[in-house]
């Protein structure tokens, strides 16, 4: 039984590693134009230059698990055609393509590799303009904003950090004005070219016009159309359309998850990549196995965002997604690393479990994307402890504003970080969490 994954992000290869854990037969291959797996949540440093975001994908792949390199341009009956002119056979499909934004989008190796590149030949004094206000614009004005406070950076977006409650919106705010990023809560009707290969005039709707030596996309604009192309039915952003079983509904055989698909209550975002990548090979393990199929339920845990190398800000929600009221607080250790752990909260991986507030299990989940398990973390709650006991062992607790106060991580009743995780979730902790007051 041959089964394609078609993408290499977040999904794929926990799909494909979680079908050869439970089909050791299937016969499985992943196809993506690099041979490197990219951390997505992470391609705001690799704009910035502050750490390395790519790893070779066989090492993500378990052992049997067949990786090959190239575009495909579409899905035919039973075949599986590439650009270059080869063909692969298939019972099944996985398609786990994500989505794109703009001539310069940061959430695609390709635009933040230019926007790298771009980003070092500017000089003091130059303007950089971020274009969205979600999380990926927020942590990628801040990045540049931290690792080069030469430049001025701007972030422009209809309503910056308004997913989130007024108490964290307030915070992420202040943060980065403290970086020294210009808010602009504008929408933005053009970007013009100017003199140069990257500087051009950005329009906004209320008429305002400004000089950019660089602007960068962080919106989310279309996915590929290679689901149209391949004759399945799309809605009108083109994500294919699935049934309960994320299964397409023109053709059961090929199964599509995250940003391609149209499944109602989920949001295009890397963080909630990893259950329905799960999902899928699990819905494959049962038609192999001849089961009943379960229905997929989207579940939702948490928000949160990194505010450069030294702070970041997080919430809790409820399985739809919609803030807790509950207010609440992770601690972690001062310095370059609170942003990482930040930018780790929105990570939603396709094995294990974490342990959510009230004591209630969560989805996501808190192993590597290809399916290796992170140390510590498995699904009992004593590793979660030991995990977040691990996190906060420095012992300071980081505000905010990522001053550490030097009293040390633990609370009023003396107990130690480790013994609290019940109550902090054991998350690898964003270094504050906010409920929705």
């Amino acid at each position: 039984m041959k089964t394609v994954v078609i993408g290499a992000g977040y999904a794929g290869p926990v799909a494909a590693n979680r079908l050869a854990g439970k089909a050791p037969t299937a016969e499985i291959t992943v196809l993506d134009p690099r041979p490197e797996f990219v951390e997505r949540v992470r391609l705001h440093r690799h704009v910035a230059g502050s750490g390395a975001v790519t790893e070779s994908l066989t090492t993500m792949l378990r052992t049997g698990i067949a990786s090959i390199v190239g575009t495909v341009d579409r899905i035919d009956d039973g075949r599986v055609r590439l650009d270059d002119g080869r063909t692969l056979g298939y019972d099944h499909v996985v398609l786990a393509v994500g989505s794109t934004a703009g001539p310069m989008p940061v959430g695609t190796w390709e635009g933040a590799e230019r926007s790298r590149v771009a980003l070092a030949t500017l000089t003091t004094g130059s303007t950089v303009t971020v274009i969205g206000g979600g999380p990926t614009g927020i942590e990628t004005a801040s990045e540049v904003a931290f690792t080069r406070p030469d430049v001025r950076v701007r972030l422009i977006g209809p309503a910056v950090a308004s997913s989130f409650s007024q108490r964290a919106h307030r915070r992420i705010r202040a943060s980065l004005k403290r970086l020294t990023v210009d808010l602009v809560d504008d929408e933005v009707t053009s970007v013009e070219r100017d003199s140069g290969e990257f500087r051009g005039v950005v329009r906004l709707r209320s008429g305002s016009m400004f000089a950019s030596d660089l602007t960068l996309w962080a919106i989310i604009g279309e996915v590929p159309d290679l689901a149209a192309r391949s004759g399945l039915a799309v809605d009108h952003r083109g994500r294919v359309v699935v049934d309960e079983f994320l299964r397409s509904v023109t053709d059961h055989r090929i199964l599509a998850v995250v940003d391609c698909a149209a499944v109602p209550g989920a949001r295009m975002a890397c963080r909630v990549a990893g259950p329905p990548g799960a999902h899928a090979a699990d819905t494959r393990a049962r038609t192999i196995g001849g089961r009943d199929l379960v229905p997929y339920s989207v579940r939702h845990l948490a928000r949160a965002v990194s505010l450069g190398r030294r702070d970041a800000v997080g919430q809790f929600t409820r399985r739809d997604d919609t803030l807790l009221p509950a207010s609440r607080r992770w601690c972690g250790s001062r310095g370059d690393g609170a942003g990482d752990r930040g930018c780790e909260a929105r990570r939603t991986h396709g094995n294990g479990r974490m342990i959510a507030p009230r004591g209630r299990r969560g989805d996501a989940g808190a192993s590597e994307p290809g399916g290796r398990r992170t140390r510590g973390a498995h699904r009992g709650r004593a590793s979660a402890a030991a995990r977040a006991g691990r996190e906060h062992r420095t012992g300071r607790v980081v505000h905010g504003d990522g001053r550490g106060d030097g009293a040390p991580a633990v609370d009023r009743r003396g107990r130690p970080p480790a013994s609290r995780a019940r109550d902090a979730h054991a998350a690898a902790g964003a270094v504050r969490l906010e409920g929705a007051a």
